[in-house]
């Protein structure tokens, strides 16, 4: 057959198409006169090849390996310390450099995911919320039987009294203008008649704390060496040392009925010193008759509530506390400060009492519900001496900064500002009568006596050789006593 012929017969020749399989499995043939191949769309699938176990663990490490180089780790050493540090991994281990530890965060991040830092930020930022939330809201514990009976007595003691000071307010708030610019005239005149009367040698040391009984015969001494001792006055005698301290007195205080309705052999006053000791004192014994004991830390100053019942105590371990004399017992350890508690006084009418720390700040307590009700924020610097007015809603505060604060509790601010002294300010005390002024002791060798209806200095007493640690009014407001560092105490009067 020729070459044409050849080709004739390949036009003319049918095209064997494969689709279906016939009953035998032999693919059916099919006519087509198109010259193209049909091919099936069905599909085989194919057995996946079996990889052996060491060769599977192998690509699954270098696929985790891929993973780990593809994770984005800073270039800041102090960043990648602190996700090691939130992740509570070592931040640093023996050799490791910088290199070396963001590998070692990166192989971390690899394990434990990469979202596990953003997790760790989220949840350290909720926790702050958390504390800040906590920090600022006001939260209570049951507190001891004790308590309980404390607060029920205190405000059936407060209420009466509270009343009896708002109908004398009244009747002051009445009286005539002239009335009360002659009285004002009257404080004038007596303070510029104020002269030394007596000083007494009273210590080899330092005298750090004085204060005058009620009925205003006696007055009572505190030094460093430890020592307390009686006087009289205005005469100055001995009546008895106090001994029972060993170190630095902070005060030394009478009890409210001490020397009026209260039996000399009772309970008529209470020491404390830097030790933490805290003891209580008869007037015919010169040995302490009980100790109270409790304190971990040094106590600068305590103070007699209203009713003779309760004794404060300011405490070096931020806290202040209240003793109930008659059921011998701490009734209340209250926190507040944020340094050492200093000083603290209680109002007349026995509901309230403030405290100052050395943090610089002040804080009026509701002694009936143990709510904390005024923030007294200004000092600069620690407050050293506090005390109320005999209205009831006016404080001052004397502090490291030389100053002296007056603060208004139905305002809840500050009502002036004195700008007492060149130094410190060692303490502070209103006229416990019609509190028409107040006397400040200073580093700066000087008390200074102040209205405290304009806050204008009135007199300023000079005659102590060294620092004036205290002063006190005499409760008949006939005399003042300033008590110093040269070792003695000055009693001044209106002459």
């Amino acid at each position: 057959m020729s070459d044409d012929e050849d080709i004739q017969y390949i036009k003319r020749k049918r095209v064997v198409h494969f689709g279906a399989l016939d009953k035998e499995g032999i693919p059916e043939r099919e006519e087509g006169g198109d010259g193209n191949v049909q091919i099936s769309t069905e599909t085989m699938e194919m057995e996946k090849p079996i990889i052996p176990s060491d060769k599977l663990e192998m690509l699954e490490e270098f696929e985790k390996r891929r993973k780990v180089r593809a994770i984005t780790v800073s270039t800041n050493d102090g960043e990648v310390k602190s996700d090691l540090r939130s992740l509570g991994e070592p931040i640093c281990l023996f050799g490791e450099g910088p290199a070396d530890r963001r590998t070692r965060l990166r192989e971390l991040l690899g394990k434990l995911g990469v979202d596990i830092l953003a997790k760790k930020k989220q949840q350290a930022e909720v926790e702050q919320k958390e504390e800040k939330r906590d920090d600022e809201s006001t939260w209570y514990h049951e507190g001891p039987e004790s308590l309980k009976i404390a607060r029920e007595w205190l405000v059936n003691y407060s209420i009466p009294k509270a009343k009896e000071r708002i109908q004398r307010l009244k009747q002051d708030a009445e009286l005539p203008e002239k009335t009360k610019m002659a009285q004002k005239q009257d404080i004038q005149k007596k303070m510029k008649c104020l002269d030394v009367e007596a000083s007494q040698i009273v210590d080899p040391r330092p005298v750090s704390w004085c204060q005058f009984s009620p009925d205003s015969k006696m007055l009572v001494t505190g030094s460093w060496s430890g020592l307390c001792k009686l006087w009289s006055v205005p005469d100055c005698k001995e009546i008895r040392p106090l001994r029972g301290h060993t170190t630095h007195v902070g005060s030394i205080v009478f009890n409210p009925r001490a020397s009026l309705d209260l039996d000399a052999g009772e309970v008529n006053m209470a020491s404390c010193s830097a030790d933490g000791q805290v003891k209580l004192w008869s007037l015919d014994s010169d040995e302490p008759i009980a100790d109270i004991e409790g304190h971990d830390a040094r106590v600068s100053r305590c103070a007699y509530h209203p009713s003779g019942r309760f004794l404060g105590t300011a405490v070096w371990d931020n806290s202040w506390r209240l003793w109930d004399l008659e059921q011998l017992t701490e009734v209340l350890h209250q926190e507040g400060h944020s340094k050492e508690v200093y000083c603290l006084a209680f109002q007349n009418d026995g509901s309230l009492v403030c405290s100052g720390g050395l943090d610089s700040f002040g804080r009026v307590w509701d002694l009936r519900t143990g709510q904390c009700i005024m923030f007294l924020e200004g000092h600069l610097k620690g407050i050293t001496g506090v005390d109320w007015s005999p209205n009831g809603y006016q404080i001052v505060t004397c502090s490291q900064d030389n100053t002296c604060k007056i603060w208004d509790l139905r305002k809840r601010n500050i009502e002036y500002t004195i700008p007492a002294h060149t130094k410190l300010v060692s303490n502070v005390k209103f006229e416990k009568n019609t509190g028409d002024y107040l006397v400040s002791s200073s580093y700066d060798g000087t008390a200074k006596v102040w209205a405290t209806k304009t806050w204008l200095p009135l007199a300023t007493l000079k005659g102590h050789d060294n620092k004036v640690s205290s002063c006190d009014i005499s409760p008949d407001g006939s005399m003042i006593a300033t008590a110093s560092f040269d070792r003695t105490f000055k009693i001044w009067t209106f002459q």
